[in-house]
């Protein structure tokens, strides 16, 4: 199955996609990069946030300097702030040299901060007083430090609802939020889904083609995890698919039903009632299940399900009757 797309690399990791929002956001981050502004991305676990970070430094003035990425959770409480800010020797326990923090690692770049919404409130206020061009100190540190550094960050949290409940400050949301760019999710925008299910599956196994079951069972899944989550199922389907296409069958059990709906809906296009578009291919096929299912283009197991629900009867390969529609 050929799909259509728009490619792009960001800071080495590329993008694809078809969908207008997409493509619209892209636009703006290109617009703001332009600018200095802190720039908040909001969305989804899995949406692709990261992709607009690097695409704001890539379309930058300060794309030449550095790009550092750090994600809040990723480092326990006790460590985030000396892994921001740095540290000198003697400083703490263990801390047996001097170090630089990743703000002056990113001096004349852009440090990405994401999940800011986790961020520890010590390190939060520490972090306002940076944004509005007050100098720190490392941890330990007698020695001022001074940056110039454009600040992006991402959550998929709702930071003023958290500052409400006193879980960020409100004053910091304000100062992260001047420019606001929301990516929407997969389930959203389900024109990428297929141009993104086909590069992942590329990444593994080149040639590798979807079939128009597993298509339609993709497009009509709702994606809780986005496109994370669609990379993974993609990568396990494309190391087991047995054929040349990926199938409904390769794909984990809660697509089955997805598929099958899917499958109708596109049957139901064909302008003919969706039990006897079913009965007439086994007819055709005389009861061979699964070249009628080829035919249909979903799988084995979608077509008996279906031969159950609308009370077809199949035996010694031939499709012997045509009940009543089981429901």
């Amino acid at each position: 199955m050929n799909v259509e797309c728009d490619r792009r690399a960001y800071l080495g990791l590329d993008v694809v996609f078809a969908s207008p929002r997409i493509r619209a956001l892209l636009k703006q981050a290109e617009q703001v990069a332009a600018t200095n502004a802190v720039v908040l991305i909001t969305g989804e676990s899995g949406s692709g946030k990261e992709v607009i970070a690097r695409a704001i430094h890539h379309h930058s003035q300060r794309r030449s300097k550095s790009w550092v990425d750090i994600n809040c959770t990723a480092l326990p409480e006790h460590l985030v702030e000396s892994e921001l800010f740095g540290y000198e020797r003697g400083a703490f326990s263990g801390a047996e040299a001097s170090k630089a923090g990743l703000f002056e690692i990113a001096h004349e770049g852009t440090l990405f901060l994401d999940e800011i919404g986790d961020l520890d409130p010590r390190v939060q206020v520490k972090l306002l007083r940076i944004l509005d061009g007050a100098p720190y100190y490392r941890l330990g540190g007698v020695k001022k430090v001074n940056v110039d550094v454009r600040l992006v960050t991402a959550t998929n949290q709702d930071l003023k609802a958290a500052a409400g409940q006193g879980r960020f400050r409100l004053d910091l949301y304000h100062r992260l939020s001047q420019i606001r760019l929301s990516v929407p999710p997969l389930r959203e925008r389900r024109e990428d889904i297929l141009p993104l299910a086909a590069h992942f599956i590329q990444t593994q196994r080149a040639g590798l083609g979807i079939s128009r079951g597993a298509a339609l069972a993709l497009e009509g899944y709702e994606w809780p995890g986005n496109i994370r989550e669609l990379r993974n199922v993609m990568i396990r389907a494309a190391v087991f698919a047995q054929g040349g296409e990926i199938t409904v069958d390769d794909l984990p059990e809660e697509f089955q039903q997805d598929g099958f709906s899917a499958s109708l809906v596109n049957l139901s296009m064909l302008g003919e009632a969706e039990r006897d578009v079913i009965a007439q291919v086994l007819e055709k096929t005389g009861g061979h299940q699964q070249l009628a299912a080829k035919t249909l283009g979903i799988s084995r197991r979608t077509l008996q399900r279906r031969i159950k629900s609308y009370g077809l009867c199949v035996e010694r390969n031939a499709l012997v009757r045509v009940g009543s529609h089981a429901g």
